[in-house]
């Protein structure tokens, strides 16, 4: 028999499932030398056209010459979708040509059957040969780890059954099954598993109304799998806890955990040690037969765990994010059995409610607002660690500070970088499916709910970056639900916050959340964000919220529309929208057309849908900026898409960046000045953490005509992570008959350098809203504000020169711009694209969609991607100024 075992905690919870024979998880890697990861050389087929049973399926004979050839992880449609069984899915409406895409366009997919004739209806077999290493002891361990499979699942070696489904079920649970009785040393070897998709009544992983849900519902191994050689006893998920006494940062105590089984028949007695930023400890531990056991080395009982004077990890906005490095490991009579090493932060992460309710988070028991955005993987669950480099790199750029995964619960790549670049994680399970569908769960659910949760605590645990884990989204489980993640949560020593809800509903086991989800998703004007404080406004803190659609460049569109200028816009356009109440854009189309102008063009389209996203999502962060700490945290929903959307990104899915991402980028520089819509007043936020003395802040109004109406100076000292109020622009001005503003604010330091620059255009009236008529989706306008005479602005004339260099990060590009007329140069936009107009991305710009005043030269930035070879061009082009197209010249060559 093979000599499976498991934790008792996890059988104890899991006896309903039959996993006795399974270790439910494998959080973290173990020592790089023992692991060998099965990545290539998969064999993939329907279990359908595959009558054999799994015995003869893992024979090293069995025939498979007509099975799809993949690699690991991939799903079953993305394995077909690579081998070119289907054509890109994720252009015009191919995914509905895919068999099992019956379901009705715009419904949660989920929540669905899946249809009798679906080819995923059957279950798919994934089969590989692989060599099995000579152990290099007797009592050495093999084990086969999973780190995801979706949904249910059998395993088969070499002839023998591993596990079954009722022992595999969840599609965020990891396994380690202990394989050592069933390879063969030295030959060849054959593992085949069998994976079914979830039902509408399993805990999977769905969409909601992000994008479609493809097919198969993403079935198959989506984790990696790998083949491990351990000692008798294994080591997992070391952590490291630490807490300031008395809230002194030259002192931090250090508790460190780990998890070790003994794999063995019997008794073990050994020594755990290691070091933790350097400083050693160690104990004896005795280990009965297959016991388990959490190590846990204390400040207490190793005073050496009180480091003096740390070097402490930061969220990158507050400082150095600074990682130290963490080593456990079991040793028995003078020999190793097992280590695992992590980094992790030394960092303290806690939460509390404000006098208004509202939950704030301290770093290190330093205040932070919270300012970010809402993350999707890719549709098929397709990884790339460059794409996933890039993504994290723009997130930099914006200067947001917090991921959210809403479910989606990344590669450990996803949370090594996070926390390498001091991006802040939030992350937690999904809504609207039976994750949150509790008064249909059965026991089972409650079980591989509890499972699944402890995978991921303990896969995740020891990341510096994660903020908080939400044990809902967007309903708090009820009592019986949320007291298992509770004590999961507790036993595995989640080390951060927890909320119940990424709402506002309280529960009677934990009380309020502290936060609210009460939209917009879709677009609403600047100043709703000031005004509407009893909704989505600027109070409190916003966990998902968004003013909606985002139109993607047309050289991106090229990429997923067969008819990227159509106009009006085709059902392949639509596609493209969300679901449910986002299947269209008629609320941003109609605010458009009674604020600008209709479109003529799908270029004008893009223009002006652009320029909305700019102002309301810079609006959005500007509003909850100015209100801290009355206002907390705010999550712009979405970040990103899983493929190629209209709805809901600050940059594309082929991260090409437009106006939102450039509104936001100006909103959450460090130390920015702004326009408050609610109060007319002029701002300053620092969101760094050091003093900002001796200021100068100056105002300029302008009338449509660029005739001067008002202009101010103000020196002001800034405080660290503050927001201050500089003064008010006279309320008489907007009383005249002005019909917009254009207003132009400059913050320079004690050397006359350009701390921040921002401009806006404000209609003499603002618009009023609905407010009793507010759904989920949006508050609509009572009376749109004007901004029709935007679209009439005298054509101004700007002189563009481009320079290109190389640098040690790779190709830069350097755009002069100067306005040569006497008429202000509007919402300039320039994009690096190929000599035929393909898309280049992504390109980080150090500005974009600006303003030049008469007059006014500029110089804009751009970092092409790097190996990147292709030859650019730059477009420059304007609400008022001829587009142009430049071929860029050596930088050397102007010198």
């Amino acid at each position: 028999m093979i000599a499976l075992s498991t934790r008792s905690q996890v059988t104890m919870k899991l006896k309903n499932i039959a996993l006795m024979s399974v270790i439910a998880v494998l959080p973290c890697s173990l020592a790089a030398e023992t692991r060998t990861p099965l990545h290539d050389d998969w064999q993939l087929q329907s279990a359908c056209k595959v009558t054999a049973d799994g015995a003869s399926i893992s024979a090293l004979q069995f025939p498979t010459v007509e099975w799809l050839k993949t690699s690991v992880p991939s799903t079953v449609l993305a394995a077909q979708v690579k081998a070119g069984v289907f054509p890109d899915p994720y252009f015009g409406t191919n995914l509905r040509q895919i068999p099992g895409t019956s379901y009705p366009i715009g419904h949660n997919f989920s929540n669905l059957p899946m249809p009798a004739d679906s080819p995923y209806a059957c279950g798919w077999w994934y089969r590989k040969q692989f060599d099995a290493p000579a152990l290099a002891t007797k009592d050495n361990r093999l084990w086969l780890h999973f780190g995801g499979i979706n949904y249910r699942g059998e395993i088969w070696i070499n002839g023998r059954r591993i596990a079954d489904s009722n022992s595999i079920a969840g599609a965020y649970r990891t396994y380690d099954f202990d394989v050592t009785d069933a390879v063969i040393p030295g030959k060849p070897n054959i593992v085949a598993i069998k994976t079914t998709a979830p039902t509408e009544k399993d805990l999977g992983i769905n969409w909601v109304d992000w994008n479609p849900c493809p097919p198969d519902k993403d079935m198959g191994l989506w984790g990696a799998v790998d083949l491990v050689e351990t000692g008798p006893v294994t080591v997992r998920s070391p952590l490291a806890v630490t807490h300031f006494p008395d809230g002194i940062l030259s002192k931090a105590d250090l508790t460190v955990y780990a998890e070790l089984h003994n794999a063995s028949v019997n008794a073990i007695k050994g020594i755990v040690s290691g070091t933790a930023a350097g400083v050693k400890f160690e104990k004896s531990i005795e280990l009965a037969a297959h016991e388990d056991q959490t190590v846990v080395f204390s400040p207490e009982q190793f005073p050496s765990l009180r480091i003096q004077n740390p070097q402490l990890w930061w969220p990158r906005q507050m400082g150095n994010p600074h990682l130290e490095r963490l080593t456990i490991n079991f040793n028995s009579q003078g020999r190793a059995s097992d280590e695992q090493s992590v980094n992790f932060g030394i960092r303290e992460i806690t939460s509390e409610l404000t006098a208004n309710g509202s939950r704030l988070f301290r770093v290190n028991g330093q205040r932070i607002l919270i300012r970010g955005a809402g993350w999707s993987q890719d549709m098929l669950l397709r990884t790339d660690e460059n794409r996933l480099r890039d993504q994290l790199q723009l997130v930099e750029n914006m200067n947001l500070n917090t991921i959210r995964l809403e479910g989606k619960l990344e590669t450990e790549d996803f949370f090594r970088l996070a926390d390498e670049r001091g991006i802040l994680v939030m992350l937690g399970w999904c809504c609207c499916d039976h994750w949150e569908h509790w008064s249909e769960w059965k026991p089972e659910d409650l079980n591989i709910a509890s499972a699944s949760l402890r995978s991921q605590m303990l896969r995740l645990r020891h990341h510096a970056s994660l903020l908080v884990w939400l044990n809902g989204s967007d309903n708090p489980p009820p009592p019986d639900v949320e007291k298992a993640y509770l004590q999961v949560e507790a036993e595995t020593h989640w080390p951060n916050p927890i909320l119940s809800s990424a709402t506002s509903t309280p529960t009677k086991v934990t009380g309020d959340s502290g936060v609210k989800m009460t939209g917009p998703y879709d677009y609403v004007a600047p100043s709703y964000w000031y005004y509407g404080v009893r909704f989505g406004g600027a109070i409190g803190y916003n966990t998902e919220t968004s003013p909606g659609p985002a139109i993607p460049s047309l050289s991106s569109r090229k990429l997923f529309l067969p008819d990227p200028e159509a106009w009006p816009p085709s059902a392949n356009w639509t596609f493209h929208n969300g679901s449910g109440e986002f299947a269209n854009l008629k609320v941003l189309n109609g605010a458009m057309e009674a604020v600008y102008a209709k479109p003529n063009s799908a270029a004008e389209y893009e223009r002006i849908a652009q320029t909305m996203a700019y102002d309301s999502e810079r609006a959005m962060y500007e509003a909850y900026s100015k209100n801290k700490y009355t206002s907390t945290g705010v999550i712009q929903w979405m970040l990103n898409n899983a493929w190629p959307s209209m709805i809901w990104h600050l940059y594309d899915y082929y991260l090409d960046a437009g106006g939102g991402y450039f509104g936001t980028k100006k909103a959450c520089e460090p130390i920015h000045i702004q326009y408050a819509y609610d109060d007319r007043s002029i701002v300053v936020v620092n969101s760094t953490y050091a003093d900002a003395p001796n200021l100068r802040v100056d105002v300029h109004v302008y009338g449509l005509s660029w005739n001067e109406l008002y202009s101010a100076q103000a020196r002001v000292n800034v405080a660290p992570d503050s927001s201050q109020r500089v003064f008010s622009i006279p309320s008489a001005l907007y009383s005249g008959a002005e019909r917009i503003f254009f207003i132009d604010l400059s913050l320079y330091d004690d050397a006359k350098h350009v701390v921040s620059h921002n401009f806006y255009w404000v209609p003499g009236t603002l618009t009023t809203f609905e407010w009793d008529e507010t759904d989920y989706t949006h508050t609509p306008a009572a009376r749109h504000e004007d901004l029709t005479a935007l679209t009439h602005l005298p054509l101004a004339q700007v002189d563009s020169q481009a320079e290109i260099e190389n640098t040690q990060y790779g190709r830069e590009i350097h755009l002069h711009l100067a306005n040569k007329s006497n008429a202000l140069a509007f919402q300039i936009r320039a994009a690096v694209r190929t000599s035929s107009g393909g898309l280049i991305a992504p390109v980080f710009w150090s500005d974009n969609w600006i303003e030049l005043k008469p007059g006014e030269s500029t110089i804009l930035t751009a970092q092409l991607p790097q190996g990147d070879n292709s030859t650019p061009t730059v477009q420059v082009d304007g609400w008022n100024v001829a587009p142009v197209s430049l071929n860029p010249i050596s930088a050397a060559a102007t010198r």
